[in-house]
This record gives C-alpha cells, sequence and structure tokens, in this order.
C-alpha cells in the first residue's frame, strides 16, 4: 500500500534585516497575539504596533458610561475593539454590546478577537454599518433605546498604516481613503472630477489650511496624475514650493490635505451630524453618551449639539468642557495627543 505524500515542511519566510518595514511583512505585530512580548517592546518605545490600534482615553471613557451589567451599549465606532473589550468586562457577560463598523476588513478581524476572549454572540453583536443609521439598529434590534453609546471618531491605526488603504503618504499606495472600499468614490476618483473652487473649500472647512488656495490649483492642474498617496503628496510639496517652509510645516500641510480629502470621501461630516441627532432618541432615560474628537470639524460640532440638548431640556448633564488624554498616555501614544472626549446624559 502506497504511502500518502507528506506536505514538504515550509519555513517562515525571511525579512531583509531584523526589523522589517514593509507592513504586510510585519509579521510579528500583524499576528500581536503570538508575540506578545516582542509587541510589548513597540508599545513601550511609544509606537503602535502595525495593524492594531491603541484605545484613547479608556479610564476616561469608562469613567463617563459608568458601564453596569445587564445595561445595553453601542461602541458606533469599534475598530479594534480595545474600548469594547472593557465595557464588555464591566458588564460582567450580562447585557449586551453593539459593535458597528463601517470597515468590512477590520470588523471580520474585530468580531473573532472579541470571540476569542470569551464574548459570545448574547453578550456581544458585531454589526457592519454606518453610526450614521444608529435608529436603524435600534429599530431592527427591537430596542426604544440604550443605556450608553460611545463613538471615537476618525481613523483606526489598522487604517492610518497600511498603505493599501491609501489613508497616510508614510507609504507608497493607491490613494483611496475609503471606509469601506467597496462602496463609494476613492479620493483618486474624487480629484478626477472636483472642481477647483470645491476642492478649495473643503480644504479649507476640513483642514483649517491657510494653503488651501494654491494646493486646490495645482491639484486641479494634475487632474488624472494624482492616484497615489506619494503623488499627492509630492503635488502638495510642489504647491508650496515657493514658501520655502521648514519640512515640519509642509508635512502638516500634507496632512491636513489628507484630513480634509478622508472627510470628504466618507462624508464623516454629515455621518457625525445624523448621528448626533438621533443620540437623544436612541438613549434611554439617564443613558449616556462618549463622543472623541480628533479635530476642531468634529469638537465643534459635538460640542455645539450637547449644548443644545442641554438648552432643550434633552441631556440633563453635558461635559462643561473637553476631557484630554493624561501626559503618561500622550508621552506613551502620541496619537492620543489631539484627542478630545465631550460626554453627554440623557435627561
Amino acid at each position: 500500500m502506497a504511502s500518502e505524500p507528506t506536505q514538504p515542511h515550509r519555513r517562515r519566510p525571511r525579512y531583509r534585516g531584523t526589523h522589517p518595514r514593509a507592513f504586510a511583512e510585519k509579521y510579528k505585530e500583524l499576528n500581536s497575539e503570538l508575540y506578545p512580548a516582542d509587541v510589548e517592546k513597540v508599545i513601550a518605545r511609544g509606537d503602535t504596533p502595525a495593524g492594531s490600534h491603541r484605545s484613547i482615553c479608556v479610564a476616561e471613557v469608562l469613567a463617563v458610561l459608568a458601564p453596569k451589567a445587564g445595561e445595553t451599549a453601542v461602541d458606533a465606532t469599534l475598530g479594534h475593539g480595545g474600548h469594547a473589550q472593557e465595557i464588555l468586562r464591566a458588564m460582567e457577560g450580562r447585557g449586551r454590546l453593539y459593535g458597528l463598523d463601517r470597515d468590512p476588513l477590520e470588523i471580520v478581524r474585530t468580531e473573532a478577537r472579541l470571540r476569542s476572549l470569551g464574548f459570545p454572540e448574547e453578550a456581544f453583536a458585531a454589526r457592519q454599518m454606518n453610526f450614521a443609521d444608529l435608529g436603524e439598529l435600534l429599530a431592527g434590534e427591537g430596542l426604544e433605546g440604550v443605556d450608553m453609546v460611545l463613538a471615537d471618531l476618525g481613523v483606526s491605526s489598522m487604517q492610518i498604516d497600511n498603505p493599501e488603504r491609501g489613508f497616510s503618504f508614510k507609504s507608497e499606495g493607491p490613494l483611496d481613503m475609503r471606509m469601506d472600499p467597496r462602496t463609494g468614490q476613492s479620493a483618486a476618483e474624487l480629484l478626477l472630477m472636483i472642481s477647483e473652487a470645491r476642492l478649495r473649500a473643503i480644504i479649507e472647512e476640513y483642514s483649517d489650511e491657510n494653503e488651501a488656495p494654491v494646493i486646490a490649483r495645482v491639484l486641479t492642474q494634475r487632474r488624472g496624475t494624482i492616484t497615489t498617496t506619494r503623488a499627492l503628496a509630492q503635488a502638495v510639496r510642489d504647491a508650496l514650493e515657493s514658501r520655502q517652509n521648514p519640512e515640519e510645516v509642509t508635512r502638516k500641510t500634507i496632512r491636513r490635505t489628507f484630513q480634509a480629502l478622508r472627510i470628504e470621501v466618507n462624508h464623516e461630516f454629515e455621518a457625525l451630524e445624523k448621528l448626533l441627532a438621533a443620540l437623544p432618541a436612541s438613549l434611554n432615560p439617564g443613558g449616556r453618551a462618549a463622543i472623541l474628537c480628533f479635530h476642531s470639524g468634529e469638537e465643534g460640532r459635538v460640542e455645539a449639539s450637547f449644548r443644545e440638548g442641554h438648552r432643550a431640556g434633552l441631556y440633563s448633564s453635558v461635559a462643561e468642557s473637553a476631557v484630554r488624554p493624561g501626559p503618561e498616555e500622550r508621552y506613551q501614544n502620541p496619537r492620543s495627543s489631539s484627542a478630545r472626549l465631550w460626554w453627554a446624559v440623557r435627561a
């Protein structure tokens, strides 16, 4: 009787050097559960491991939301699930948390991670959807309201670090920027058809960039050639060439331009305004809302909505000022430095 063929042993691929730079080659960080000691070294030097996200203001969020056993929660921006994980632990396996995320790629990974930690469907339900549709979620689940809603606005580290998503100019990649890459218009497609006047308005309004006129002019002149992250960054550099700015100033302008395009591509402000409008009716009496903001456009809308809701009697109390990460967190995780936490309690 012939023996069955055996599979040849496969060695782990060898990468260039001891610290691979390419995102796809960071096998330890992308599989962090297999290499906890190595990931701890990355965190200890103030970096965020590739393909993961370090949740911001966790203690402050828990203090605001005060989750209790038996309550119902919504994490409207599930991401890597760091906040959700701590809320679920505080609820002691009783009650339920709904985790929402627009990103079909990351939500699968996060659901698997939380399931591996022992949170079953009865305690945690993942839903691939926009938080703008909070009202539709509650109606579909037969809920009149929930006890807490968390929204951590902006982009997760997993999205920023992956060059294939096109959110950052640090690595070359397609100029995409879509939270859900299966739908809508990419940033490259947007630049193919947008007018110079509209592009200027987007950059001015969404990033407070003073150089918006010249940037919009150059990006429009190069229509059809800006299809990658590096091409966009270079176009902004060329637009600023006559300014002779220090490199730090130029990089800030590039980041602001990327931010403005990302907001437009994903209709982020429209989604936020829809969430804020639905929030009071979505909370049970005494329900708590916490929203983490990362730039003035988000923060202004959240603060104004909460204060107006307080004046109208919809909220019994709201944050008088934003809660910031502590100095230790800002030191250990530089990406937290721009975070501002606003909260409100349903009347």
